[in-house]
């Protein structure tokens, strides 16, 4: 009996946390609203911000919630109150006008952030660690020089100690100078994960790259180049550099929500998961990757008499290798080894949550990989058949060939020693008589030899191919016969070839011996990689599956290959053989 819909507690609790951590963030942008309206001279700047600061924030609740697990909505957040932060320097209050000072341009860091830590929410690679310690720096400790030694009006004169305008510029060129190396850093690490990654993830990822690396540059660019070239008043520009950071999440949630990235689920959601029973219930691989938000995911089944991994369907699996984009963790009952989780690197850069799901998820994994094992068995056996099959035709076809240019073709030279031997005219009757019995009797000999030929392998099918062959054979039909052929040599392999040369023998032999018929149809068609057979007629019908060894011997041959035959027969009104038959080789 299925069970009733669990919620489970920590999604509760993160469900709760966030509407208190909107609240939070509300209350404080209220607060700023009214501090900054007032005395600001342009009351729509402090407005700007806290809207931009609410787009990070919205933007980080929705990625947050997407993606519990991820740290991406975390470092939104961090940005909507870098952003907050920042537009406290419009207030009138000197403290925290001091405090927007100094986290005046945070945001570019957590912008830098951003880039390296999109998809999975950390920072993979230790260049990119350091690449996001130096943007930091340079937003919080490269940034000091212009609040401390240069010449500012009250309220912003606060944290000056000294009035050094050369000092102040010197730390500026600095500054502008590690932001520079940092950015260039950063655009040499995402253009090389571009390169690495698949096609469908790089149309995702190359305009939000592109996009994040253009808003981080626009910010110095727009206030030292852009603005006196054009003339713009600092208002404008501070307006634009505004707007181009609150593109930066909206860009992002987009890629999130358009790349394949998964909403992901809890730990917990397992728990509910194995508890349900019912059809309605996903598979273990759909529940693994929902929990943890990889659309990719792949369990693979450890087989031990086998030495190797399967999926569910008995296929065997290689676990990826150490450092690449997919990465594998071991699942474990009791030290014993069970299976593998297969996963996306680049989404789950933390290989911990895996390693908990899979402890949940142990005993489940154990039972599928019996099922795993069984299906690896059935299917090495159908492989070891599949094998003995197209051996028995090789072997088919080396005898026949070797039986026509070997004892035919002597048999043919033989003839015509004795027909030149009977034609001689200084033969003897009894001579011309001897050598013409000769002449009959290996002609006699080379009809056997030629038939014994067509039954092991047609002389039509092993020189020209199934459509020749059928065709040969329609034509020495004695009823009526429709043809339809839509078959291309190349696609049907000579094992396929073969038996579905034998099921229209079969078939139509049967028609014409039992069935009384007064026309018959054939059709042999390639459809979705499967060659279709097809024998019918307008006979009395009635036959029967389990009549005769010939149709017994085609349904096991077909069964081997993978493919399906049916009979329908009523009485009455015809008999149709169909067939249809992998063409995969």
């Amino acid at each position: 009996m299925a069970g009733s819909p669990v919620t489970p507690t920590a999604a509760r609790s993160t469900h709760r946390a966030l509407v208190l951590l909107v609240a939070a963030v509300a209350l404080a942008a209220a607060l700023e609203l009214a501090l900054g309206l007032g005395p600001a001279e342009l009351p729509w700047e402090t407005s700007l911000f806290v809207l931009v600061a609410g787009i990070y924030l919205g933007a980080g609740i929705l990625a947050w919630w997407w993606r519990p697990s991820n740290q991406l909505g975390a470092i939104m957040v961090v940005g909507c109150l870098s952003v907050l932060n920042a537009g406290l320097a419009l207030t009138a209050l000197p403290v925290l006008v001091a405090a927007g000072t100094v986290g005046a341009t945070v945001i570019l860091a957590v912008m830098v952030h951003l880039l390296h830590a999109f998809p999975s929410g950390r920072i993979r690679s230790r260049v990119s660690r350091w690449t996001v310690i130096a943007g930091y720096t340079v937003s919080l400790v490269l940034q000091a020089p212009q609040y401390l030694f240069a010449p500012a009006p009250p309220p912003y004169h606060l944290l000056a100690v000294a009035d050094r305008p050369a000092l102040a510029a010197a730390g500026t060129v600095v500054q502008a100078a590690v932001g520079a190396v940092v950015m260039v850093v950063t655009t040499v690490i995402l253009v090389h994960r571009l390169r690495g990654a698949d096609l469908p993830r790089r149309r995702v990822l190359a305009p939000l790259y592109t996009y994040g690396v253009v808003a981080v540059l626009f910010i110095p660019v727009s206030a030292n180049l852009v603005r006196p070239v054009l003339g713009l008043s600092p208002e404008a520009v501070g307006a634009t550099q505004l707007a181009v950071i609150g593109g930066v999440p909206l860009a992002f949630c987009l890629g999130l929500l358009r790349g394949g990235f998964a909403r992901t689920g809890e730990v917990e959601e397992l728990g509910a998961w194995l508890g349900g029973t019912g059809t309605a219930r996903t598979t273990l691989t759909e529940a693994l990757a929902r929990t943890l938000g990889d659309p990719t995911l792949l369990v693979a089944f450890w087989v031990p008499d086998e030495q190797r991994y399967v999926d569910a369907d008995g296929h065997p699996v290689r676990l990826p290798l150490v450092g690449g984009e997919r990465a594998a963790v071991e699942v474990r009952v009791e030290q014993r080894r069970v299976g593998a989780i297969i996963y996306d690197a680049t989404l789950l850069a933390d290989p911990e949550p895996v390693r908990a799901a899979g402890r949940v998820v142990a005993l489940a994994v154990d039972r599928e990989r019996l099922t795993a094992q069984l299906r690896s068995s059935e299917r090495a056996l159908r492989e070891s058949r599949e094998r003995l099959v197209e051996a028995g035709d090789r072997e088919r076809r080396q005898i026949a060939q070797d039986l026509h240019d070997g004892v035919q073709a002597q048999l043919v030279v033989l003839a015509l020693d004795a027909q030149r031997i009977a034609a001689d005219p200084a033969a003897t009757p009894s001579t011309v008589e001897a050598a013409t019995r000769l002449r009959t009797g290996i002609d006699d000999a080379a009809g056997e030899v030629r038939r014994f030929v067509h039954g092991v392998m047609p002389a039509p099918l092993l020189e020209r191919g199934l459509s020749a062959a059928t065709e040969d054979l329609v034509d020495r039909l004695p009823l009526p016969t429709h043809l339809e052929l839509d078959v291309t040599e190349r696609t049907v392999p000579p094992a396929v070839e073969s038996t579905a040369y034998f099921i229209l023998t079969e078939a139509l032999a049967n028609a014409v011996r039992h069935a009384r018929a007064n026309q018959l149809w054939v059709r042999l068609a390639v459809n979705d990689g499967r060659l279709e057979v097809e024998v019918g007629d307008d006979g009395v019908g009635g036959a029967h599956p389990g009549h005769g060894l010939g149709l017994r011997g085609l349904a096991d041959r077909v069964d081997v290959l993978g493919g399906e035959l049916r009979l329908d027969s009523p009485p009455g009104r015809g008999t149709r053989l169909s067939a249809e038959l992998p063409c995969a080789s």
